[in-house]
């Protein structure tokens, strides 16, 4: 099946990200995404070195709309405590549509950890509007003044474990219940975190 060249990549990233939701980042091949792609066994090396490439490339697909869905899930907030609440929300919804993505953004192999790391533009836009959120909701009077990154991070851990608990079949909940429980959950962490002094946030 040809392709053109601007659609072989996102040919393959997709063929990527559904046999990864069936085996898993480390058990895929990148034979089977060019099976599954419909093209040669030698079409990926035209847009990615090995396998550790394209699992880099379907993380960084994933933190790119995980920041989209949280920016659009938030824009409807009257407030920068309610905008922080909805992109909470952003977060556990982008889980519950692509699963798969989680998976490979969070999960990678250490070899591709390693580089995920090195590569300062993987999962820092995500992270950026996260802490833009946290950042408002300090200067609104909502949080404590100080490093925001403490805060930042306590959010994402609430967030994300709510994440992992619903895409794990462990959360008796459906999607919609989900959300409206992390809705709850980002409210009551939000009412306890602005009580807390100033110099506690910074130190948490």
């Amino acid at each position: 099946m040809p392709y053109h060249h601007g659609n072989l990549r996102k040919a393959l990233l997709d063929a990527a990200v559904a046999l990864i939701g069936e085996v898993g980042p480390r058990a895929f091949t990148l034979r089977e995404v060019a099976r599954r792609a419909g093209v040669s066994h030698n079409a990926p090396y035209r847009h990615f070195a090995s396998k550790d490439d394209l699992l880099l490339a379907v993380a960084a697909e994933g933190f790119d709309r995980l920041a989209a869905v949280m920016r659009e899930a938030m824009a409807p907030g009257r407030s920068s405590r309610e905008q922080l609440e909805l992109c909470g929300c952003g977060y556990v919804d982008f889980a519950l549509r692509w699963p798969q993505h989680l998976v490979v953004m969070f999960d990678l192999p250490a070899v591709v950890r390693e580089r995920c790391d090195a590569s300062p533009r993987v999962g820092e836009n995500a992270f950026q509007v996260l802490l833009d959120c946290i950042t408002a909701a300090q200067q609104s009077g909502d949080l404590p003044t100080g490093d925001p990154q403490p805060l930042a991070w306590t959010a994402w851990s609430l967030v994300h474990g709510i994440a992992k608990l619903a895409t794990g079949g462990n959360l008796p909940l459906t999607a919609e219940a989900t959300l409206a429980f992390t809705r709850t959950a980002a409210q009551a962490l939000l009412g306890g975190l602005g009580r807390t002094a100033p110099e506690t946030a910074q130190t948490l």
